[in-house]
């Protein structure tokens, strides 16, 4: 299992969107550096911070999981879409988005000013200066850091056998 970061503007698509709908394809990524991440990384099961970026205050605002692997961007093939690609095509598909789920909200949720207070975080890729990607892995320690600074348990691993 991994972990990520996932962004999105709150106008466009918020955690509370994500609640209503129940899950979504994080579609829409236009970066090559994220889409690799969503195409070859992203894993059913995968950990999400859900972070409100373009908001007052950017802060993380929910805990998803992944629940579809990375598949082609159907936006990318809809001309009638703002993400339309002419270049990408569904047999040479050139956009890929995972399908994710809420797990919970982040009540309140963690401003950027608040992660960055935390020392155990200062390597984390979001903190990092001119970092831009919508899709960002995290490690393990820094998930634990998050959850812990939001007064979440994190789930046990299931065992099987």
């Amino acid at each position: 299992m991994a972990y990520w970061l996932f962004k999105s503007e709150p106008e466009c698509y918020s955690y509370a969107d994500l609640e209503r709908d129940g899950s979504t394809g994080w579609n829409g990524v236009r970066n090559f550096q994220a889409r690799n991440f969503l195409r070859d990384s992203v894993r059913v099961g995968d950990g999400v911070l859900y972070y409100h970026s373009n908001a007052a205050p950017p802060a993380v605002a929910g805990i998803a999981e992944v629940v579809e692997a990375g598949h082609p961007d159907p936006t990318a093939f809809d001309p009638e879409s703002e993400e339309y690609d002419p270049k990408s095509k569904p047999d040479a598909p050139t956009w890929f988005q995972v399908t994710i789920k809420p797990v919970r909200p982040v009540d309140p949720p963690l401003s950027l000013a608040m992660l960055r207070e935390v020392a155990s975080l200062a390597g984390m890729e979001l903190l990092r200066k001119g970092s831009r990607l919508s899709v960002q892995p995290v490690t393990d320690a820094e998930w634990k850091a998050v959850l812990d600074l939001a007064g979440i348990k994190p789930a046990k691993k299931s065992r099987k056998g």
